[in-house]
C-alpha cells in the first residue's frame, strides 16, 4: 500500500472552503475580499489573553513580509503557510510526492489536503517553541496563580489562541483564492505594509507610532523638532532619503513588472481574432522572494531557540546580544536591514567593515540564488511551465501564427522564453530585495516588504482589470480558463 492510500482518509477530511459552483460576479468577489480584509485587521488587534509583560517578536525584521502582528492572535502571520509551501516545493521539485495535480482530481484533493496538514504541523513546530521554549510570549504571573497548571496552563492557553489564529489565516487565504480577487497571502502583506507606510507618513506617538514624515516636518517648521545639519534633513528626522527610496522602489518595480515579451496568438477558427501571450520579466511573480525570506526567518528563529535553551552556543555558530546574533555563522546569515547596519561612514554600526561586507555578499548570494531556484520550482508546480502553457493555449483554441496547431510545437516555442525569463526574473527580484532592504524607507518597513507590496498591488490591479473584462465579455472567461 502506497503513502497515498494510507494518508487519503486524513487528507480528504481536512477542513476546506467549498468552491463556487458557477461564476462568481465581480462585485461579490470584491465583497468577499473586503470582508476578509476587515477580519484580518480585526484579528491583528486582538491581543493574546494571558500574556505577560516582556518578551519580544521572534520574527523581528521579517515581520513586515510575514504579515500578522506581534502579541496578537495572528502572531504567526502567514509564516506556517509559506513554510509549508517551501516543503511542498522541495518535495515536488524532487518528484517525491508522485501526485499528478494536472490531470488526476484525486491527486489534486490529496495535494490540497497535504498542504493544509503541513500548515498545521508548521503551526505546532513554530508556535510551541515560541510559547514554551523561547520566552517570546511570557505567561502572566498573576493568571498563573489561578489557572490550573500554573504557568504551563497559561502557556497552553496562549498557544491555543495562536493555533486558532494560524488556522483562521489559512482559511481566510482559501476564501480569497476561491471567492475573492487575488491571493490571500498577497492581500495580507499589502495590508500589513500599507498600514506601516501610512504610519510612516502620518503617524504620531499618540497613535502608537514614532512621528512620521509630515508630523516631523510640521515640528521642524514650528521649531519643536531640532534638525542637525544636512544629515538630519536627509535622514532622521527629515526622512527625505526614506521618501526618495520609497518612490524609487515603487517606480523600479512597476517598470520591471511592465517589461515583457509578447508572443502573438491567433484563433484557429475565428478569422481575425488575435491576441498576445505575455511572458513577463518577473514571470514567477514575487512569491519566490517570500519563500527565501521565510526560510531565512526560520533559520534565525532556530538559532534564537537554541540560544535560549542551551544558554551558550559555540562562538563559531553564534554569539547573541539582546536576542540578536552579533558574531558567528548566524550573524553572517542574518540579512542586512537598513542603513544603520552597513553605512559605517554615517552610523558607525557594530561590526568590522569587512564582516559587514561579507554579510552583504552572503545575503546577495543566498537571496539571488534562492529566489532563482524557487522561481523555477514555482513555475513548474503551478502550471506556468512551457508544457502547461502550451496546453492552455491549445485548449483555448489559439495558436501561434506560422506554426502548426500542435501542443508540442507551441511548447518548443515557449521553451525559448519561459525558462530563461524565469531565472533572470527570479534573480532580479532577489537583487532588488537586498538593495531595497539596505536603504531607509517610510515607516521603517523592510525594503523587501515594500518591493513585495508594490509588485503584489500591481498584479492585483491587473487581475481586477481582467475580472472586469470577463464581466463585460462573458466569452472571455473561456479563453482565460475561468470556466
Amino acid at each position: 500500500m502506497g503513502w497515498k492510500e494510507t494518508a487519503e482518509p486524513v487528507l480528504t477530511r481536512m477542513p476546506t472552503v467549498a468552491r463556487p459552483e458557477g461564476h462568481v460576479p465581480f462585485k461579490r468577489k470584491l465583497a468577499w475580499t473586503a470582508g476578509v480584509l476587515v477580519m484580518y485587521f480585526f484579528l491583528t488587534n486582538v491581543t493574546l489573553w494571558g500574556l505577560g509583560t516582556g518578551g519580544g517578536d521572534f520574527y523581528g525584521q521579517f515581520r513586515s513580509i510575514l504579515a500578522g502582528n506581534s502579541r496578537s492572535v495572528l502572531q504567526l502571520g502567514i509564516g506556517p503557510i509559506v513554510t509549508a509551501s517551501i516543503v511542498l516545493q522541495l518535495l515536488g521539485g524532487a518528484n517525491l510526492l508522485g501526485l499528478d495535480t494536472d490531470n488526476d482530481p484525486r491527486d489534486q484533493i490529496l495535494y490540497q489536503g497535504l498542504q493544509k496538514l503541513l500548515v498545521v504541523v508548521m503551526i505546532f513546530l513554530t508556535g510551541l517553541p515560541m510559547v514554551f521554549a523561547g520566552n517570546f510570549l511570557p505567561a502572566s504571573q498573576q493568571l498563573a496563580q489561578v489557572v490550573p497548571g500554573g504557568t504551563t496552563g497559561v502557556n497552553a492557553l496562549i498557544f491555543a489562541q495562536i493555533a486558532v489564529g494560524g488556522v483562521l489565516i489559512l482559511l481566510m487565504d482559501e476564501v480569497i483564492s476561491k471567492w475573492g480577487v487575488g491571493s490571500g497571502i498577497g492581500l495580507f502583506i499589502i495590508a500589513n505594509i500599507s498600514q506601516r507606510i501610512l504610519g510612516g507618513l502620518f503617524g504620531t506617538e499618540a497613535l502608537g507610532y514614532s512621528n512620521g514624515f509630515f508630523p516631523n516636518w510640521f515640528g521642524i517648521a514650528t521649531g519643536s523638532v531640532a534638525v542637525e545639519g544636512l544629515g538630519g534633513i536627509l535622514l532622521a528626522p527629515g526622512q527625505l532619503v526614506a521618501v526618495f527610496t520609497t518612490l524609487l522602489i515603487f517606480v523600479t518595480v512597476v517598470y520591471a513588472e511592465s517589461v515583457r515579451v509578447e508572443i502573438p496568438l491567433s484563433h484557429a477558427r475565428v478569422k481575425g481574432a488575435r491576441g498576445r501571450f505575455p511572458v513577463k520579466l518577473i514571470y514567477a511573480s514575487v512569491l519566490p522572494i517570500i519563500l527565501v525570506r521565510a526560510l531565512t526567518a526560520n533559520i534565525q528563529f532556530l538559532g534564537q531557540i537554541l540560544n535560549s535553551q542551551l544558554g551558550s552556543l559555540p562562538s563559531w555558530f553564534a554569539v547573541y546580544s539582546n536576542g540578536v546574533a552579533v558574531e558567528g555563522l548566524m550573524y553572517y546569515l542574518r540579512p542586512v536591514r537598513g542603513p544603520q547596519q552597513w553605512m559605517w561612514f554615517v552610523y558607525a554600526p557594530a561590526g568590522d567593515p569587512i564582516d559587514i561586507m561579507i554579510r552583504i555578499a552572503i545575503d546577495l548570494t543566498i537571496t539571488i540564488g534562492g529566489s532563482a531556484i524557487f522561481a523555477i520550482f514555482w513555475v513548474e508546480t503551478t502550471d506556468m511551465g512551457p508544457e502547461s502553457t502550451a496546453r492552455q493555449i491549445q485548449n483555448s483554441g489559439m495558436q501561434i501564427p506560422g506554426f502548426r496547431q500542435n501542443p508540442q510545437v507551441i511548447e518548443k516555442v515557449m521553451e525559448r522564453y519561459i525558462p530563461q525569463v524565469t531565472v533572470i526574473g527570479g534573480a532580479l527580484v532577489g537583487l532588488l530585495a537586498v538593495l531595497a532592504n539596505m536603504l531607509p524607507t517610510l515607516g521603517n518597513v523592510s525594503g523587501t516588504g515594500l518591493l513585495l507590496t508594490v509588485s503584489i498591488t500591481y498584479k492585483l490591479y491587473e487581475e481586477i482589470a481582467e475580472e472586469q473584462l470577463m464581466e463585460m465579455h462573458p466569452m472571455m472567461r473561456q479563453m482565460f480558463g475561468s470556466e
